[in-house]
């Protein structure tokens, strides 16, 4: 098949390694022409992946609708907040029968749409949509180092033949029929990922990261039960799954951004300081909105709001959460 995805970042690269490795036309659309030059000349992404080569069957381009035109799957691998601009771009190029299958893990902040939803809206004349998620750090997928994701789509035929695309003896992907849950526990993740980064900068331990990770979960499902998900998908994958990765691994940029902001530093200086996106901070100003404006208790990421958003000390963020009235433990 010939596959296009758009997004050449580290998860981007990592995708199209993998669908070539499986004898699929990968074609990886870069934004910036130098970047597809490079990727061509060396078959190494040193930017994003330094030090991992990718197959040399992968072509790289700057020209959109030479990546997408006669594609029969297009994977979206962009930032969350670029998806709906690229989308614009790319969609007349795009054939109305290929299948769509999104790989950022985001909530759009202004309109508070998941990225499936971006999607349709974007693309109405296109039906076969779905998801992919899961713990999956590209640095280790590029390595091939074996991995497990699901896949999520209301089309039962078209997870059939993205597990077939995907699927290998060192990634693996199983079928899921909630998007919704799917695309939550995938973009909330990121929340908890830089609470437990900034935990560790404060210099706090096991006990704390373990209670992020529980207590966050429980956010994740308050949340997604209340969208219309169901509560067995944070159980999963793109659960507790992409939750322990990205809360226990330096590979995770959330996790790593959340140090440094746990350190003292200010997020606008972190930020700066990488070409990759944080998604983690544009996804807690999401679900904040959506905790406020469907009445859900998150308390974590209320408080990781005031940390990001409105220069909370960490310490007293973390003290406040710790003073909170004692509470039946109820999932």
């Amino acid at each position: 098949m010939r596959i296009s995805i758009l997004g050449a970042g580290s998860w981007g690269t990592a995708l199209s390694n993998v669908v070539s490795d499986n004898k699929h036309e990968a074609i990886l659309w870069a934004r910036r022409r130098e970047l597809a030059e490079e990727i061509n000349q060396i078959k190494e992404n040193k930017e994003y992946l330094p030090g991992a080569k990718i197959n040399s069957s992968i072509l790289a381009t700057h020209d959109l609708e030479y990546a997408v035109k006669n594609s029969e799957i297009v994977i979206l691998a962009t930032p969350s907040q670029a998806l709906r601009s690229i989308l614009r771009e790319a969609k007349k190029y795009i054939a109305k029968d290929s299948i769509i299958l999104n790989a950022s893990k985001g909530i759009e902040n202004e309109s508070l749409m998941r990225m499936s939803e971006v999607i349709k809206d974007e693309l109405p004349q296109n039906s076969q949509i779905a998801v992919i998620s899961g713990p999956s750090h590209a640095e280790e997928v590029i390595r091939r180092y074996p991995t497990a994701v699901v896949v999520a789509s209301k089309d039962k035929r078209v997870l059939k033949i993205l597990q077939e695309v995907f699927i290998n003896n060192y990634f693996r992907v199983y079928r899921n029929s909630d998007v919704i849950g799917v695309e939550l526990g995938g973009a909330l993740k990121n929340i908890i990922a830089i609470c437990s980064g900034v935990s560790e900068g404060l210099g706090y331990g096991d006990n704390t990261r373990a209670a992020l990770i529980t207590r966050g979960i429980i956010e994740i499902m308050r949340l997604g039960k209340k969208l219309g998900a169901k509560s067995s998908t944070f159980s999963g994958l793109s659960g507790i799954g992409d939750v322990i990765v990205t809360c226990s691994s330096m590979h995770s940029r959330n996790r790593r951004a959340g140090i440094e902001i746990g350190k003292g530093k200010k997020v606008d200086e972190v930020v700066k300081s990488t070409k990759m996106v944080i998604e983690g901070i544009y996804a807690t100003k999401a679900a904040k909105k959506l905790s406020d404006l469907y009445e859900v208790e998150m308390p974590i990421t209320q408080e990781a709001y005031k940390v990001l958003f409105e220069d909370k000390d960490p310490k007293k963020a973390v003290d406040d959460l710790m003073a909170r009235r004692g509470k039946i433990e109820v999932y």
